[in-house]
């Protein structure tokens, strides 16, 4: 680990401050309202919840963990699920309920340890099971780059994806600084500008918008009656399964990064239950879950500055940028082929990641177990394959195909032992998830 500039307790001065938490907060704008736009959630509640889902989580964590929280890309199917199964306080439920099984995960750890995680979730069942995400949703992608508002093919709509997909690699590739953290929003931005040249962008609500609006907040009780059916339960909490995992990656990367134990202090038990918290509070507004975000880790990693005041600083900004309503009517103005053109990228990296922590976690698919465990994940997730017990009661894709990894995982012989002292185990083989 190189010296920080900014160690985690460390104040930065007002304008580095400022500067530094606006480069967080870039690093995370276009992924976070992505995720609102794709199945129907007020853009403004996604920064709103995720500045304060990012103040209680370090808060919960004692101020030890410098990292940000966003929109989770995992959800994005089963909060369309859910809306299409009872509406969006449905959703939302379901949402507050995958937060809660963090809570509750996060107590048992706090009593018997985390090596149990990672017997249910090894690689080998998480790596498919992320595959299953980016790949089910291909098609969404595909379909916002290539089809106008009609729903038939547009090779303008097409073309403005295409310039949006560039833009994005390009930056990815070739870019340094600043704008090597946030290919993204540089992409979005491209593509917006290409689409408003071909008259694809229609600014009146921005236009009509006020500087200062309240967002569109989605309240249980006053906006939607609180049911909590099991089809609801079944869509979203399995997801529950992969975030976690996820979680624990970004924490052995990030403890890599600071060069500290965070696993170990302040404690897995106590990011589990920020996320979690962050998720909850986020339901309970009308946003989408939150999950600890990577690229963050990425800008932390570049920077050296590991202070958990600028991602605070990050937070307080995304905060007021949710009440900004220009700000809200920009984002809505959007064309969904630019979206598309993002999403290409987006949800292959997904799957791209999912592969390579099956890589770097050594699998080796030269054992029966373990084929078997990932082809079987696979082939129901990407199928499409739904376990129905009732009308009112059925598992579907990606949940589905996650407990039966997590199953299959549990019931087949050879399951590997976990090492006693999992960061070191990680650190060793410089497991990246």
């Amino acid at each position: 680990m190189n010296k920080p500039i900014l160690d985690i307790q460390d104040r930065p001065t007002v304008g580095q401050w400022v500067t530094l938490s606006l480069q967080h907060l870039f690093a995370m704008f276009g992924a976070t309202i992505l995720v609102p736009y794709l199945v129907g959630l007020d853009p403004s509640i996604a920064l709103l919840t995720s500045g304060l889902g990012t103040l209680a989580f370090l808060l919960i964590t004692k101020w030890q963990v410098p990292a940000y929280l966003g929109s989770s890309f995992a959800y994005i199917a089963p909060i369309i699920a859910a809306k299409t199964a009872g509406g969006p306080g449905a959703a939302m439920i379901g949402s507050f309920l995958a937060g809660l099984v963090y809570g509750i995960v996060a107590l048992i750890i706090k009593k018997a340890g985390y090596r149990w995680v990672m017997k249910l979730l090894p690689p080998v069942v998480v790596g498919p099971v992320i595959i299953v995400i980016g790949l089910g949703l291909a098609g969404t992608a595909v379909g916002m780059a290539m089809n106008g508002p009609d729903g038939n093919y547009s090779l303008l709509h097409f073309s403005v994806a295409l310039v949006t997909l560039a833009a994005t690699v390009i930056c990815s590739v070739l870019a340094r600084g600043m704008l090597s953290l946030i290919p993204v929003l540089v992409g979005i931005v491209v593509g917006y500008v290409y689409a408003l040249a071909v008259g694809l962008v229609d600014l009146s609500n921005v236009a009509k918008a006020k500087w200062m609006e309240m967002p569109d907040f989605l309240l249980p009780f006053a906006d939607y009656p609180v049911r909590i059916t099991a089809e609801i339960v079944m869509l979203m909490v399995p997801v529950a399964i992969v975030t976690l995992s996820e979680h624990i990656g970004h924490q052995l990367v990030l403890s890599k990064v600071v060069g500290r134990d965070l696993i170990q202090k302040p404690g897995l038990h106590r990011s589990i239950l920020g996320d979690g918290t962050a998720t909850m509070i986020s339901a309970l507004l009308g946003g989408p879950p939150k999950t600890t975000y990577g690229e963050n880790i990425g800008v932390l990693a570049i920077t050296r500055v590991y202070s958990v005041y600028v991602l605070a600083g990050a937070a307080v900004i995304a905060i007021v940028f949710g009440f900004v309503g220009k700000v809200t009517a920009l984002i809505g103005s959007i064309p969904t082929p630019v979206m598309g053109g993002v999403s290409i990228l987006l949800f292959g990296i997904i799957a791209s990641s999912g592969l390579r922590m099956l890589v770097d976690s050594r699998v080796d698919f030269g054992q029966t177990r373990n084929l078997i465990i990932a082809s079987v994940i696979l082939v129901i997730g990407i199928g499409g394959a739904v376990l129905k017990i009732s009308e009112s009661f059925q598992i579907t894709g990606m949940a589905l195909s996650a407990i039966v990894g997590v199953l299959l995982n549990l019931v087949l012989p050879g399951r590997p032992q976990v090492a006693e002292n999992l960061f070191e185990e990680e650190k060793s083989n410089d497991h990246v998830a």
